[in-house]
Parts: C-alpha cells; sequence; structure tokens
C-alpha cells in the first residue's frame, strides 16, 4: 500500500533562520534522507516553495477562483512531502520515522503526517489507460 508523508513546520520559526542556520539543517538532515532513500521502500519525495507563493483554486460559479496564499492559514504549513510503500499501516509509521521531520527541530514545529493513499496513478498510466479506451 502507498502512504504520502507529509513534513510540517512552524514558518514564524522557519523564516527566523539564517542561511547559515539552514545549511545546518540541510548537513543535519543528510544522513536521515539518505536511510530513508536506501530503505527501498521510497516511491518520491520533494520540497515545497514556501507558502507565501502559494495561488490557491476554488470553484466559484461554475469557473476557478483564483487567491494568492494557502487555501488554510495556519502557523504549521506543509514544507515536504514523500510518497512510500509499505505493507500496513505500521510499517508506514516505521519508515516514516526514518524521515529528519520525526527526528529533529523539534523547536521549528517539525512533524510528520502520515496518510494512506486509496488511488495513486502516475501520468503516464493514465495516459495510456486514456489511449487503451479510445
Amino acid at each position: 500500500m502507498k502512504y504520502l508523508c507529509l513534513a510540517y513546520y512552524d514558518v514564524t520559526k522557519f523564516d527566523a533562520l539564517t542561511e547559515d542556520d539552514m545549511a545546518a539543517i540541510g548537513r543535519a538532515c543528510q544522513p536521515y534522507d539518505e536511510e530513508l532513500q536506501q530503505s527501498g521502500h521510497l516511491l518520491l519525495s520533494g520540497s515545497l516553495g514556501l507558502a507565501r507563493a502559494t495561488t490557491t483554486l476554488r470553484p466559484g460559479n461554475g469557473k476557478p477562483s483564483i487567491t494568492d496564499g494557502p487555501f488554510v492559514e495556519t502557523k504549521e504549513q506543509v514544507g515536504g512531502f514523500f510518497m512510500i510503500e509499505a505493507r500496513d499501516l505500521n510499517e508506514a509509521i516505521q519508515v516514516a520515522s526514518r524521515h529528519p521531520a520525526a527526528h529533529m527541530n523539534e523547536h521549528l514545529g517539525w512533524a510528520v503526517e502520515v496518510r494512506p493513499i486509496e488511488v495513486c496513478q502516475a501520468a503516464e498510466a493514465w495516459k495510456a489507460r486514456q489511449e487503451a479506451n479510445g
């Protein structure tokens, strides 16, 4: 089964970091990132841009309405994500616990949310299915 893991941080605390602080965090995270990669469970990972650079689309009057900023205003924002393959939720939690946000920088409000994926289609598989169905 696939799981989406969302890595959170506290925006206010994160914004106060210097470039040197960020570089130090990157160096400290590297062993955890490598362990997660080497586990064989990691399918995909990514780091997101700042929440203030977000654009939100919502339906309104039959067409999308575009607004700046995140849909939900909160001090915790998703800063990254990764997708893993695991037998069950218990194994997914064990795998996700290898992520740096599960180990360090508590002072930055780091956290990892593990959520089961019910449907997951890669763009290539979707396109192939569309072509097969005519």
